[in-house]
Order: C-alpha cells, then sequence, then structure tokens
C-alpha cells in the first residue's frame, strides 16, 4: 500500500508541476517582451522569463509536498533546492543587468559548496565537486542557445540522475529531480521550434545547478575515479558543447566570452538538420550517455564504459570542430592591416563587444543567403565576399559591405551562367 501511495503521490505531484510550468510560462511571455528581457542573439527577440516559471514550479510543488508531508525532500535535497534557488536568481540578474561570467561562476561555486557531503567525500574530492558542479552548470547555460535543447537534455538527464538518486534510496532528491523533469516538459510546450520562451541564464542555472549537485549526493561514498566516469557520463552532452565551444574559438583566435553561433546545434544546423534534428540527434545523445552512467552507477557494466562515452563525446567534438561556423576570415596581424586598438574596460569595450557579436550574427545571415558559402566556398561556383579585412567594423558597416559583397556574388554567377548558356550577361541581348 505504501508503494502504491508514493506512485500516486509522485504523479500528482509531476503533473501539477507540468501543468503549472505550461500556465506560467505562457503568462510571463508578455511582461518579458515589455520589459525587454530577451535573447538578441537569435534571428528574432526570444523572451527570457521561461527559467522563472520552471523555479517557482519546482520550488513552490518541492516545498509543498515536503509541508503536506506528501513528498519529503529530507535535509539535504532541502539544502539543495534552497542552493539552486539562490543561484537561479544569479541567473535571472543576468538576465536583466547582464552580469559577467566570473561572477556567476563565483556565485555558483560558493552555492555548490554548500551542498557537497564533505564528510563522504573528503576534503579534495569534495573541493574538485565543487569546481564540477560549478563549471558543468555554466555548460548548461550554453545549452539555451537553440530552441528546445536545454529542455530536452534536461528533462533526460533529470530522470537519469534521479534513477541513481533512487537506487540509493535517496528519495528526496529522486523526488525533486522528478518535479524538476515534469516542470521542463511543461516549458517544452513554449520553447520547442519555434521557441516563443526561453530559459535564460535563470533556468539553465537552476536546472544544471540543481541535476549536477543532485548527482554528486549520488555517487558520494564512492571511490572518486568511477564516480567521474559517472558524472560525466550523466552530463556528457553539456560538457561536449562547452568543450566544443572553447576549442572552436580558441583555434579561430576570437576571446573565449565572445559568443558565436558554435554550439553544439549550431554545427549539426550547418550539416544540414533542422532545428526538431538537432534536437533530437542531442536528445538521443544525452540518452545514451545517461543509459551508460546509471548501469555503471547500479555496476551492471563495468566503469570503462564511460571511457566509451568519453570517446564518442571526443569523435563528435573533433568531427563538428570542422565546420565552419563563423563570418568570414580576417587577416591577421602584419598583413597589411593594422590591427584595431581597443581599450581593456569601459563602455567602449563593451560597445565593441556587443558590435563584434552584431557582426557575427550578419555574417552568418549572409553566409546563408549566398549559394555555396554553407558549404565552406568548397563548392565550383563558389564566392568570396569581397570588403577585405572586417575587424574592427561595426556593426552597421558589416552589414552593408555583406550586402554589397552577396551582391557582386549574384552577379557573377548570372554571368557565368549566361556564358556557359552563350546569352549575353546584358539582360535582353542575345549573342549573334
Amino acid at each position: 500500500m505504501s508503494v502504491l501511495y508514493g506512485i500516486a503521490a509522485a504523479t500528482v505531484t509531476a503533473t501539477a508541476s507540468f501543468l503549472l510550468t505550461a500556465v506560467l510560462a505562457a503568462l510571463l511571455r508578455a511582461p518579458a517582451l515589455r520589459l525587454a528581457v530577451v535573447d538578441r542573439r537569435r534571428r528574432r527577440p526570444v523572451p527570457l522569463l521561461g527559467g522563472v516559471a520552471v523555479v517557482l514550479v519546482t520550488a513552490v510543488v518541492a516545498w509543498a509536498g515536503d509541508r503536506a508531508g506528501v513528498v519529503p525532500l529530507g535535509p539535504a535535497a532541502g539544502r539543495l533546492l534552497a542552493a539552486a534557488t539562490v543561484v537561479g536568481a544569479l541567473g535571472l540578474a543576468a538576465d536583466v543587468w547582464r552580469l559577467r561570467r566570473r561572477w556567476l561562476l563565483a556565485g555558483t561555486a560558493v552555492a555548490a559548496a554548500c551542498v557537497v557531503p564533505y564528510g563522504e567525500t573528503g576534503p579534495v574530492a569534495g573541493a574538485l565537486a565543487v569546481g564540477w558542479v560549478a563549471l558543468v552548470t555554466g555548460a548548461f547555460r550554453g545549452l539555451d542557445h537553440a530552441d528546445g535543447v536545454a529542455g530536452t537534455v534536461g528533462v533526460v538527464t533529470a530522470f537519469g540522475v534521479g534513477a541513481c538518486a533512487a537506487v540509493e534510496l535517496m528519495d528526496g532528491p529522486a523526488v525533486l529531480l522528478l518535479v524538476l523533469a515534469a516542470a521542463l516538459a511543461g516549458f517544452l510546450l513554449h520553447n520547442w521550434h519555434p521557441a516563443r520562451i526561453a530559459l535564460g541564464a535563470c533556468g539553465s542555472l537552476f536546472t544544471g545547478f540543481l541535476l549536477t549537485g543532485a548527482a554528486v549526493l549520488a555517487r558520494s561514498g564512492y571511490g572518486p575515479v568511477g564516480g567521474a566516469g559517472v558524472l560525466c557520463a550523466l552530463t556528457a552532452v553539456p560538457v561536449a558543447d562547452a568543450v566544443l565551444v572553447l576549442l572552436s574559438r580558441r583555434l579561430a583566435g576570437r576571446p573565449l566570452s565572445r559568443g558565436g553561433p558554435d554550439h553544439l546545434a549550431h554545427r549539426l544546423r550547418r550539416l544540414g538538420l533542422t532545428a526538431q534534428g538537432a534536437v533530437v540527434v542531442l536528445g538521443g545523445a544525452a540518452l545514451c550517455a545517461v543509459v551508460v552512467g546509471v548501469l555503471a552507477h547500479t555496476g551492471r557494466v563495468g566503469g570503462q564504459a564511460a571511457l566509451w562515452v568519453a570517446g564518442g563525446a571526443a569523435a563528435g567534438v573533433l568531427g563538428l570542430l570542422r565546420v565552419r561556423v563563423y563570418g568570414p576570415a580576417r587577416l591577421r596581424r602584419g598583413a597589411g592591416v593594422r590591427a584595431p586598438v581597443r581599450r581593456a574596460g569601459g563602455r567602449g569595450a563593451a560597445a565593441a563587444d556587443r558590435d563584434a557579436e552584431a557582426a557575427d550574427r550578419d555574417a552568418e545571415g549572409a553566409d546563408r543567403s549566398v549559394p555555396g558559402a554553407s558549404r565552406g566556398n568548397r563548392s565550383r561556383g563558389r564566392c568570396v565576399l569581397p570588403g577585405g579585412d572586417f575587424s574592427g567594423s561595426s556593426g552597421h558597416e558589416y552589414r552593408e559591405r555583406a550586402g554589397r559583397g552577396a551582391v557582386a556574388c549574384k552577379e557573377r554567377i548570372r554571368v557565368e551562367s549566361a556564358r556557359l548558356t552563350s546569352v549575353d550577361p546584358s539582360p535582353g541581348v542575345m549573342h549573334t
């Protein structure tokens, strides 16, 4: 009877979380647009208050269930939920006031230090766990750059980590992750392509912290090597996305903090997948990695299974590194063009960063509008945008020059087509 009661209580709690998040996310869309709390890195502004719905519903439903005695959380899960809520509030401040990443990382690390069980992990492993939670939480934020990816990967990971917690008889974290998974599923109703609202830093940091913190709690008491393998398998997709972005920006000579269309979903789109197809691929990859992590946690497979996950993730990262995602190549220093000098701080540096990001978005659009550019300019009728060095140009100047380049490319294609068909390039004139 107690088992049936627990299943019924969990079902009711998850259903309430799903419905409340779906309704609240729809209601928060209009205020986000009115307050201009939107993500402008996409082709159209997307409201960012969807994470507020996920945080509020998860916290309220879990707290209400604990107070009513229906689904008691326990002290460990209670501390985890409180710390995750603080991290979510910090993310909301980043959505509204654009906080620097270093402050988000520092705040997440402080919150992680409050939930890691040092008595079971030891001081050294506990410190490593704090760093891992902070870094992977930041990696989850990177998944919110594309429609549906963060929610899908979050749901899959929540079920996997919840299964690990249930195996360890940690009912509190297991129920908390079930509520989170239901809330993310309700949010996905509005975040599926084309997204009407996004998680933002608030929801993505909250989700990442809750998942990584619960995973550390579930693996506490195990060996550090095996525990690290299971943790990496459970969070393989966000970790691979972060590694891919850091490597690509480093190899391209771009600042690591400068955004761009270089995440997993962006590269899969460049390979020809639709937005929904990219979500399905990443969700399937997350599911495979999570299943391996759960089996390794329960002892059904050996610890070397995590190495297969790491190898597959590394192969995917190396393969996607070859996909061209940045704009036209810039001249290196010393190639006849003087590199622009930018102040180290202040409003000028921030404005230059915003102009550079706008230029990258315009370059991406120009690549898609020019035939052959999306295939890395390797086709027979390729076109190269003229204009020389674009570094230091504002977004307006970049758009003008990219537009002129696109027109020139179209004219070259028309002339070449006319020559091959023995038609004079001048309109209405035939060869004699």
